[in-house]
């Protein structure tokens, strides 16, 4: 009988989460009887307690807010790439019992926009400040060859990013939220508000537009999102990032080459 791996994804709220219907599609698509893939509802003070806990079938663990940031004192090594935005998303559970954190929201990012023919821009405008704003910065870090214009409601805020930007670097100019209507003159856009954050914003599109990378999957399409769809100009949602980010944890977990992408995909639009 093959020896039971299991994985989940922490945070809370986690009742929305769709990673159990993601990896569990690819452990049954690749065969991988032996693995199972849970959720657990855990805050930051019960992360220490949990982790203690953890037997030698438990191979990782996909986090989500407020813990991407919590666990990273509780880890043995982080990557480079979730040290850059002192994010960890993922946790690899070795058999020596150590525990190393990396960030798969960077690279799931760059994947996901690689998908549909980006590989490089020459800018890029960011809607939003916040912890996933960071992360987009990562990844244009990689793919922006020009400045990338940052859209935020106050001046902290402002300085927060143009210090990200420094640390990535990324070549920022911090704008203000009242002329965001101009970050749709920028080839790449890329939304990391909350839902609601950019409505406003869906009734002043230009004729022309460029990429949208949304990263909300929940309400979907966001009305910016539909706006641009009625452009016919390309759209990128939440669930091509968590889909790709879900692929890359599924080989750090696993230790298997093959791609579940097709399974990953197929189960997040069922639901």
């Amino acid at each position: 009988m093959a020896t039971p791996h299991r994985a989940a994804v922490l945070g809370s709220p986690i009742a929305h989460s769709l990673s159990p219907r993601l990896h569990n599609a690819a452990y049954r698509a690749l065969d991988l009887d032996d693995w199972s893939y849970d959720r657990f509802e855990i805050d930051e003070p019960a992360l220490p307690g949990f982790l203690g806990g953890l037997g030698p079938e438990w191979a990782g663990l996909s986090l989500t807010m407020p813990l991407k940031r919590a666990v990273i004192p509780l880890l043995d090594e982080i990557s480079d790439t979730a040290a850059s935005v002192e994010a960890v998303n993922t946790v690899v559970l070795r058999p020596d019992g150590s525990k190393a954190g990396d960030n798969t929201d960077i690279p799931g990012l760059i994947a996901a926009l690689h998908e549909r023919g980006i590989e490089k821009t020459e800018s890029a405008a960011i809607l939003g400040a916040g912890a996933t704003a960071s992360s987009a910065l990562a990844a244009l870090a990689r793919i922006c060859t020009g400045e990338v214009t940052v859209y935020v409601r106050s001046k902290r805020r402002a300085d927060e990013m143009r210090q990200w930007g420094d640390r990535l670097g990324v070549r920022v100019r911090p704008a203000d939220w009242a002329d965001a209507v101009r970050a749709f003159e920028a080839p790449l856009v890329i939304s990391t508000t909350p839902a609601g954050g950019t409505d406003e914003l869906a009734g002043q599109l230009p004729a022309q537009v460029g990429t949208l990378f949304d990263v909300l999957y929940e309400p979907w399409p966001t009305p910016l999102a539909a706006a641009w769809q009625e452009r016919g100009a390309p759209v990128l949602g939440g669930l091509d990032l968590l889909v790709h980010q879900a692929v890359f944890q599924f080989g750090q977990f696993t230790g298997d080459p093959r791609s579940p992408l097709a399974a990953m995909r197929e189960a997040a639009r069922s639901v």
